[in-house]
């Protein structure tokens, strides 16, 4: 056989060694998806499963710990159930990418429910906390006055915007916390109302723009159960009424009459007396917004002090609107000081007015629009002794809420 022969065929032998390495090497390395569809296929052993576990963890670049390889047992687990396992017991956080390479789907709800309970262990080990990881971590400041409470799903489903405020309000050495057992993050809705002298006011949270779908009714807080898992002391009210409905000042609270309608089952004059005794304040009805799903106050008007209110530009509203407004004006000789709000965007952006106040600071969103600077001049106007920040919710408020809506505070 000639040099040439050997040669030539080496060289095959080379390259069919390549090729069957290659296909081999594709072949060991399958897609985290294929690999999933394997781990929760009931017909292989526990033996087999674990093996696929392995080839998973290679991939992962050995994130899963070794002994849960060992101990994994399918049971009657289906993927979604197995993936969420898998992130929880390895502290694998479920990125947008590792979800869709393990389920081919972004898993929102868990990344979210991961997250908050990740803010939760965080908040309660927090001495334990490498220091240089606490400039990304929300903490309590244990400082006197007010505290911000949110849920903790805000920083589960939109971490950013959630850490621009807890820098602002790190920066004014405001108090936050987070809320457990939350099923949304409008959070001012289902936590109890406080009352000026600290009293905690949980009416019933069962609103008619949660009905209709089961999606929606699902999820509705549990007030109770927050309550409960929270260490909540509050009294408790057969009233149908939203925190976001009830804004408070000096002896008076304005609620609109949504209440009404919410309510329909008790007589107009009942609820009145009844909230009066509750909130221990002269109650102020206003008319509701028609084409406002939520029927909510704090999306129409917010109280500058007892006998000035700021509120959406007056000469911009629906005729309705504006008539019944002026009679309550007349009626409780009440100052009104008008703030733009714009139309036509998405959600609740727009609504100035829904700003978060808490101490001597004020939160007010911005849109990216040139009202911003004169709804935030008129606001420093308004509070010239407050101490006015700004902040783009605009994630947020595209799904229907601004920073009142999201924050519950309580002294």
């Amino acid at each position: 056989m000639s040099i040439e022969s050997v040669i030539g065929i080496a060289s095959g032998l080379i390259t069919i060694g390549t090729t069957l390495g290659i296909w081999y090497d594709r072949k060991k390395k399958q897609p985290l998806t294929n690999l999933m569809n394997q781990l929760v296929d009931k017909k292989l052993s526990t033996e087999q499963h674990r093996k696929i576990l392995q080839k998973m963890n290679r991939q992962l670049g050995g994130k899963i710990k070794p002994d849960y390889i060992h101990g994994f047992v399918l049971n009657d687990r289906g993927k979604e159930a197995v993936f969420m396992d898998i992130c929880k017991s390895n502290n694998i956080e479920p990125t947008e990418d590792i979800c869709k390479k393990f389920l081919n789907a972004d898993m929102k709800k868990f990344r979210a429910t991961y997250n908050s309970k990740r803010v939760s262990t965080i908040s309660s080990e927090k001495n334990e906390i490498p220091s240089e990881d606490l400039h990304s971590l929300p903490s309590s400041l244990d400082n006197p006055g007010q505290t911000v409470y949110m849920s903790e799903l805000l920083m589960g489903n939109y971490p950013d915007t959630c850490k621009n405020l807890i820098g602002i309000l790190e920066k004014h050495k405001v108090n936050y916390s987070f809320i457990k057992g939350t099923k949304d993050i409008w959070c001012r809705d289902y936590m109890p109302v406080q009352t000026e002298s600290g009293k905690l006011i949980q009416f019933k949270y069962d609103p008619s723009y949660l009905k209709g779908k089961k999606e929606w009714e699902e999820s509705r807080s549990d007030v109770k159960e927050i309550c409960r898992l929270n260490n909540i002391d509050a009294k408790f009210s057969d009233i149908n009424l939203d925190g976001g409905n009830v804004l408070i000042c000096d002896g008076r609270a304005i609620i609109s009459d949504r209440i009404f309608s919410e309510n329909s089952n008790k007589e107009r004059v009942f609820l009145i007396n009844k909230l009066s005794t509750l909130l221990e304040c002269e109650i102020i009805i206003i008319p509701s917004l028609n084409d406002d799903y939520t029927g909510h106050a704090d999306g129409m008007v917010r109280f500058v002090n007892r006998n000035t209110i700021i509120g959406n530009r007056l000469a911009d509203e629906y005729k309705y609107w504006q008539k019944g407004m002026q009679e309550v004006l007349d009626k409780y000789n009440l100052n009104y000081i008008d703030l733009p709000f714009l139309t036509g965007m998405k959600g609740a952006m727009g609504i100035y007015v829904n700003y978060l106040e808490v101490n001597d600071l004020i939160v007010a969103p911005i849109f990216d629009r040139e009202e911003d600077a004169q709804a935030v001049r008129i606001i420093k106007n308004a509070f010239p002794n407050k101490q006015i920040e700004t902040i783009n919710y605009n994630d947020v408020a595209k799904e229907g809420g601004l920073l009142n809506c999201t924050t519950w505070v309580v002294k």
